[in-house]
């Protein structure tokens, strides 16, 4: 995943490159919702194997 800095705001307001610039951080927002709710409900492979291994891992653990 690439980090890109935010555009420098210019001096004269756009109203097209306002409303892209709103609709792109909304639809990172929803991305990131979504990849959440996956990982709580386990419903992502990794995340779920993650869990399980974690859960076994305290099986072991006992009363420490």
């Amino acid at each position: 995943m690439a980090n890109r800095p935010l555009p420098v705001a210019q001096l004269q307001y756009e109203v097209n490159n306002e409303q892209t610039t709103r609709r792109t951080i909304e639809q990172n927002i929803q991305d990131v919702d979504a990849k959440l709710d996956r990982s709580i409900n386990k419903s992502d492979k990794l995340s779920s194997l993650s869990l399980r291994r974690f859960q076994f891992l305290l099986m072991g653990a006992g009363n420490v």
